[in-house]
């Protein structure tokens, strides 16, 4: 294998990787907190859980599928601040779910050349690769806000790393 191509696989993987790592800290916070809790907001100028899922979702839809397969971009950001209720937690788990899956399948299947072209999303001018770190850290970031608001909501750890010693050393 070339080193272009082994390099492009090791990026998307990892991109794949963290995505899943995201997923599974939402989806611990959701198991933990009632139905009620996932539509609530912390004060008038924070978003609801529900409301960070959508917003997850258009924006990786925006980013990492539109944009990297050359699609119509159809994203109604407003609409994922403005809603209110209509979506179940389970129904949110699979929505980003399923959103997650088919970004980190157009990253596998774009082509180098497609990875490297520089296009406009949002107003920004980004390689696919940009895309792609993009979508890796925005949904990072978001996770936080959803970890932060799950531990204000029960008082209690998360117990993401449950099982794990952080405190090795590296070699």
């Amino acid at each position: 294998m070339d080193k272009e191509k082994e390099l492009q696989e090791e990026l998307v993987w990892n991109a794949g990787y963290r995505m899943n790592e995201s997923l599974r800290m939402i989806k611990i916070c959701l198991e933990q907190l009632p139905e009620k809790a996932i539509w609530q907001k912390p004060n008038e100028s924070a978003n609801s859980i529900g409301n960070l899922i959508l917003h997850l979702c258009g924006n990786i839809t925006q980013y990492g599928i539109a944009s990297i397969q050359n699609l119509e971009d159809n994203r109604k950001r407003d609409e994922e601040f403005s809603t209110t209720s209509g979506y179940s937690k389970e129904e949110l788990i699979q929505k980003l779910s399923d959103t997650i899956d088919e970004a980190k399948r157009a990253f596998y299947e774009a082509p180098l050349a497609e990875l490297l072209r520089k296009r406009n999303v949002q107003g920004f001018n980004f390689s696919g690769v940009g895309n792609m770190i993009h979508v890796t850290e925005h949904l990072s970031y978001h996770t936080g806000q959803i970890a932060l608001w799950t531990k204000l909501l029960n008082n209690q750890d998360l117990g993401f790393y449950d099982g794990f010693d952080l405190n090795v050393k590296n070699e």
